[in-house]
């Protein structure tokens, strides 16, 4: 069903009390997503104020996520207009504000997103750079009224001396301009066990090692990133050998394993995607 083009984010339960608006379409919400990598491991003091379009996300997407939605209550409808039919937008499937990171696997399917980030099917390099995209369709929720005012939420009596606009727009713009969730890896080696050049071809049941660095940006400088599921693919037309690597928490990650016994060309793969994080997608 095709939304109307003046429709609005109603809440009648979630409305910021206002003496000005009785429209209900100033909402405050507290439903964000639970990423430290996106929000910070600091949490948002405050309703954050809300005034504007709401929009939906395709359930297969996975690559579009919901950082700030509406309450179970909201619906999208034209506010100086009689509801004649239901709402084809209604409660927290209503995103208030959304994100969305391009990987490279993704790029045969930009052509479905073009129209979302009025991006070019040609324009590959952005997939390769792990573009980020804010989608809201709330330009109030970033002026300084927003960020100054206090919001009481109907039907409570909690009145906060300060909306969480400000600190919600400061955390979600540092993960956008990657100053936060940003990786890359570096110094990609493999070779056999004793030895530290790379050979050209390798041997059935050749011991071999495998490493490489991988750091995050702190927003100041570049430091080790520290995780437990980084994996390599020993890879011809399909993965042979999947090895999770170890880390010295230095930022090196490394693995060892014998060659299987079968013959052919193979690659050494690491693809690496995790909620928040830019993907890594090595090969050699």
């Amino acid at each position: 069903m095709r939304q109307d083009a003046t429709a609005m984010v109603i809440d009648h339960t979630s409305y910021a009390v206002s003496e000005t608006e009785g429209d209900h379409t100033l909402i405050s919400s507290d439903d964000f997503i639970k990423s430290d990598v996106i929000l910070g491991d600091r949490m948002i003091e405050g309703l954050v104020l809300f005034r504007g379009i709401g929009h939906s996300l395709h359930a297969a997407n996975s690559l579009v996520l919901k950082v700030l939605s509406a309450s179970p209550a909201a619906y999208s409808a034209n506010p100086s207009a009689k509801l004649s039919r239901p709402s084809s937008l209604t409660g927290s499937a209503t995103s208030l504000v959304s994100i969305v990171q391009v990987v490279m696997c993704f790029i045969k399917r930009l052509r479905k997103l073009v129209l979302l980030l009025k991006i070019s099917n040609e324009k590959k390099d952005l997939a390769r750079n792990n573009a980020r995209v804010l989608i809201t369709g709330s330009l109030d929720m970033f002026r300084n009224r927003f960020f100054k005012s206090r919001v009481q939420q109907a039907g409570s009596s909690i009145k906060h001396e300060k909306s969480g606009n400000e600190q919600f727009v400061s955390e979600i713009s540092k993960w956008v301009f990657h100053e936060r969730g940003h990786l890359k890896a570096v110094n990609l080696h493999h070779h056999k066990v004793g030895e530290t050049s790379e050979p050209s071809m390798y041997r059935i049941n050749d011991d071999l090692e495998y490493s490489v660095e991988i750091y995050e940006w702190s927003g100041s400088s570049w430091e080790p990133y520290l995780a437990d599921d980084v994996q390599v693919q020993f890879y011809m037309m399909s993965p042979y050998l999947l090895k999770t690597l170890s880390t010295d928490q230095k930022g090196l990650y490394s693995t060892s394993f014998k060659v299987p016994d079968v013959y052919g060309v193979f690659q050494f793969k690491l693809d690496y995607q995790k909620l928040g994080y830019t993907s890594l997608s090595l090969s050699k």
